[in-house]
């Protein structure tokens, strides 16, 4: 059956004060909330959700991809960031892949792999935060993967869209020049050969088995032993450099994160590698603006250019760190923001920005616990299964974030040899009078920022989580003025937007998945209560108790 993926649902919040999982799936969130109701803390929680959705959105996420985190401890009342992002290969080469005739870096051969962070990721917040083992929190996606679960409206669709490169399908056109062989080993996330349908029982048994491997020997599974034999043989096989060596080497990493004032909140996003500081210095730019006594099409057309603005810092701020350690915090500090607003012209939209490409498959999920710990998560391959490159016998896709990368011998994420590229996936939290506000994401790739924008404006104007994440959106794509929006804005504000100069494109249906897929979770510190909202765009839902 198909759906046109037109849903009104009406929903009201979700409230508890217990605690509080929102995810994109709802058996995932129950088993958040299952670790939570049996005293595991926000961590927990949001690790055993994670690993489930590696089983139940597969197409979005998984073991092969990366991962990062914000956490608000609720006794210290800080935020640390958590980088679970992998690096290239320690033999990558740029000037082979040019030779290649290659402009740009390819999106699904072995040379886009990179090492996948998600599982140490895993294993990092656990032993900074959590009160559970690993093996115990993953075991409820051990069980699912074997015994398998009903496909969803939105994760079925999306399936489809991997089928044909997930085989290597003869008719697959991926852009790519050397797609290598046929891959059989695609069919270990494949129903008989094809993508499950809509209310299809799936199972996944080489999933299954790694993640018993994961339970077992924790993260030294993926990194030490014999899947990281396999893993670098596989891409290999298909252009890439990976090898064992690069597995052993890699680490997570605590970092500082970045942060800005924003109508009486402070948001907090990761730093570089990802690309948090394009919503920060939009943010900051709009703080410094008195966007208050604009209409409603003006004050719209100043936040698009306000994001534009913090796209082109991203694009020249956001690399690997480790390649320039240039301190970011002052693009999120007042001054700059009110030096960047001579720059901004909202009467015509600006025509020289462009894009880089993107993928826009993700999965994200908050989870706040009694005690007023939260954890803002997100892991991904990047494009729905990564390269599609599955590791024979594991069920593992692995990630494409190579592409992240650019082949320009003068850019800053130039691919070079244990290196992160730009990554598009970020989290998010909020901060009031230091108490926690919020903890929040919005999937997406490029959308990701953009969505943080919007969702936390709406979220300050009054609305709450659920009117927040329903509300219409827009995002700049492609090049020049570019703009996709949702039904729901006023006719005379989007006439306004196009006498401004913006191409405008209508999306609705399946396609605003585009438009990213988003959970909030409030908390108000007087009383403890947890508000939390889950976007229509995904099929989950926020559970608290």
């Amino acid at each position: 059956m198909e759906y046109d993926f037109e849903f009104n649902s009406r929903r009201s919040c979700v409230l508890a004060t217990r605690g509080m999982v929102a995810a994109s799936q709802p058996l995932a969130a129950q088993v958040g909330l299952d670790v939570l109701k049996r005293g595991g803390n926000a961590a927990d929680a949001a690790i055993a959700t994670a690993a489930m959705m590696c089983v139940v959105e597969p197409v979005s996420n998984g073991i092969g991809g990366d991962c990062f985190a914000l956490y608000y401890d609720a006794k210290t009342k800080q935020i640390s960031a958590l980088n679970g992002s992998g690096r290239s290969a320690a033999a990558s080469d740029a000037a082979a892949i040019r030779k290649q005739g290659y402009k740009q870096m390819p999106l699904f051969t072995g040379a886009a792999v990179t090492v996948p962070g998600v599982v140490r990721g895993w294993a990092d917040m656990l032993e900074k935060h959590g009160t559970r083992k690993l093996d115990e929190l993953i075991q409820p996606a051990i069980d699912t993967a074997e015994q398998g679960y009903p496909v969803t409206e939105w994760i079925a669709r999306a399936w489809r869209l991997s089928e044909k490169k997930l085989l290597r399908a003869p008719d697959w056109n991926s852009g790519d020049r050397d797609n290598g062989p046929e891959q059989p080993s695609g069919n270990e996330l494949l129903l008989d050969g094809r993508a499950p349908g809509f209310g299809e029982i799936m199972r996944l048994p080489t999933i299954a088995k790694t993640l018993r491997g994961i339970a077992a020997d924790g993260p030294a599974y993926i990194y030490e032993g014999e899947f990281a034999k396999n893993a670098a043989a596989h891409v290999q096989k298909y252009g890439g450099w990976l090898t064992a060596e690069d597995f052993a080497a890699h680490e997570g990493e605590w970092v500082t994160p970045l942060s800005t004032d924003y109508h009486g909140v402070k948001l907090f996003e990761c730093p570089p590698n990802g690309q948090g500081l394009a919503a920060l210095v939009a943010c900051n730019i709009a703080q410094a603006a008195n966007l208050a006594r604009l209409d409603e099409a003006d004050r719209l057309a100043h936040m698009i250019e306000f994001m534009r603005v913090g796209f082109e810092v991203a694009g020249k701020e956001v690399y690997d760190p480790k390649w320039a350690k240039v301190d970011k915090k002052h693009l999120c500090e007042r001054a700059y923001g009110i030096s960047r607003l001579v720059d901004i012209d909202a009467s015509m939209a600006f025509k020289g920005h462009v894009f880089g490409r993107t993928g826009n498959d993700t999965i994200y999920l908050s989870v706040i616990d009694g005690e007023g710990n939260a954890c803002s998560w997100i892991q991904s391959c990047y494009m729905g299964t990564g390269t599609g490159l599955v590791v024979p016998g594991t069920g593992v896709s692995l990630q494409n974030r190579g592409a992240g990368f650019s082949l320009d011998k003068d850019h800053p994420n130039l691919l070079e040899p244990k290196k992160r590229p730009y990554h598009t996936i970020i989290p998010a939290m909020t901060t009031r009078d230091g108490e926690l506000h919020a903890c929040f994401g919005i999937m997406g790739g490029h959308m990701q920022p953009q969505a943080h924008f919007q969702v936390l404006t709406h979220l300050l104007d009054g609305m709450n989580p659920q009117q927040a994440l329903d509300a219409p959106r827009w995002q700049l794509v492609g090049h020049g003025a570019k703009l996709l929006m949702e039904p729901g804005f006023e006719d005379d504000v989007m006439d306004d937007l196009e006498r401004r100069g913006y191409d405008i494109r209508m999306v609705d249906g399946f396609e605003s998945i585009h438009m990213g897929g988003g959970q909030v979770i409030l908390r108000n510190p007087a009383t403890g209560v947890l508000t939390a909202g889950s976007d229509p765009r995904k099929d989950g839902c926020a559970v608290g108790y």
